[in-house]
Parts: C-alpha cells; structure tokens; sequence
C-alpha cells in the first residue's frame, strides 16, 4: 500500500497547479484520500471481546455485523479507583484480540465504597446484595475501541437505587437468578431489586450503547440509525 500511495503521489501532475504550495497541498490532500480509504477497508470488520449474551445483544442494536471473541485475560487489578479499573481491563480485554478491523470491549463494576465484581457463590451474592439493599451505588463500565490507528478508551457512570427487600426476598433472588455472571450479584434487566437509575440503562446491563455508538460514528464506521 506504501509503495502504491508513492506512487500516486510522483505522477501527480505539476503542471496542474499554480505553484509549489499548492502543488504540496494537493499532495497532502491526496494523501490524506488514500489514507481514509484505506482506513475504511480495515473498518469493515468489527469483533466483540466478549461473549456476554447481554452485551451481544446490546452491540446488534447498533451494528448489523460484528464477529465475537472471548479474551482469556486476569480481570485482577490493583487500582481501587472503579474508572481506572474498568478502563484498564477494558484495554487489556482489547490487548488479547489480534483483528485488523475494530475491536469492542468492556468492562463493568458495581461501586459502593469498593469496587464489587461478580459473587464467587450463592452465598457471597446474598452478602453482596444485603450490603446493596435499600441503599444507592453506582456502576461503572469501561469501553475500549481499538482500531490499527488509534485506541479510544473511556467509562459511564450510572447511579442505581435498590428497593428494600426482605432478608426472604434477597435469598429467593438468588436461587432464581443465579446472578454470578454479573457485577454486584444482580442484573437490572431482572426488573426485582431496583427501584431507580440516574444515568444510561444498558450501562447498568454492561453496554453503554448511546456512547459507543458515538465513538464509532467518529471513527468512521457505519452503524444503524
């Protein structure tokens, strides 16, 4: 591609411009052609880190077209700062995919005080919840778009507010959900345990759809109206 886009540029013909500065204008313009061209190539591939079915869900409202890839990647961090940590297992969950297109990941966490990820048991997802009951906590989720041209990496913020269930209900929760896939030991989509939210919906899902929608916009790639 290089050696093509040199190519172009030497046979621009001079004698179409009116002097030097215009000449190298043209130049950077064409070059500038090639390079958006060849950028858009690349774009017309699009994976998902992730094999959350809440999150494929999410992303099929946006595009009609996305491969998706399940990233083995230590989801540990030591930073204690919930925006840090999202950002930056989104970017190694990213790292861990080799795809000359566009690749979509994240990372979410539920916040109250400390950062809260996804129970270990039935028994620590009660814990979790009793500790969330009747109370507001926020979750934040991490998005990182890496293209072969640049890398955007940024996190939403939701509020949530809990109802305030009965020791009974929480338990009847748990047994019926199972909620140990999620941050927090719940999913809002279960329609149970909030009773409010100050901020995006599918951020609290895992997927905050509006933003990243945004972001590709800007890098260029076609997405649903």
């Amino acid at each position: 591609m290089i050696f093509t886009l040199i190519n172009d540029l030497f046979t621009l013909d001079p004698s179409r411009c009116n002097g030097v500065s215009i000449y190298f204008d043209s130049c950077l313009y064409f070059c500038k052609q090639k390079m958006y061209n060849y950028k858009m190539e690349y774009y017309k591939g699009v994976c998902l880190a992730s094999a959350s079915p809440r999150r494929i869900a999410l992303l099929k409202n946006i595009l009609d077209d996305f491969t998706v890839f399940t990233p083995n990647v230590d989801e540990s961090v030591r930073d204690t700062e919930p925006t840090l940590a999202v950002k930056t297992i989104a970017e190694r969950k990213a790292g861990a995919v080799s795809f000359d297109g566009v690749v979509i990941s994240a990372d979410t966490v539920v916040y109250d005080g400390k950062i809260l990820g996804k129970p270990k048991d039935e028994t620590d997802a009660l814990q979790i919840l009793s500790s969330l009951n009747g109370k507001s906590h926020f979750v934040y989720t991490g998005v990182c778009i890496k293209t072969p041209y640049k890398k955007i990496v940024f996190c939403v913020e939701t509020k949530v507010f809990f109802k305030n269930l009965s020791k009974d209900e929480l338990i009847e929760y748990v047994k019926k959900y199972r909620p140990l896939d999620k941050a927090g030991a719940y999913g809002i989509q279960d329609g149970i345990l909030v009773d409010k939210i100050e901020g995006s919906y599918d951020n609290v899902v895992g997927f905050p759809t509006k933003e990243v929608k945004e972001a590709l916009i800007k890098l260029g790639v076609k997405v649903k109206e």
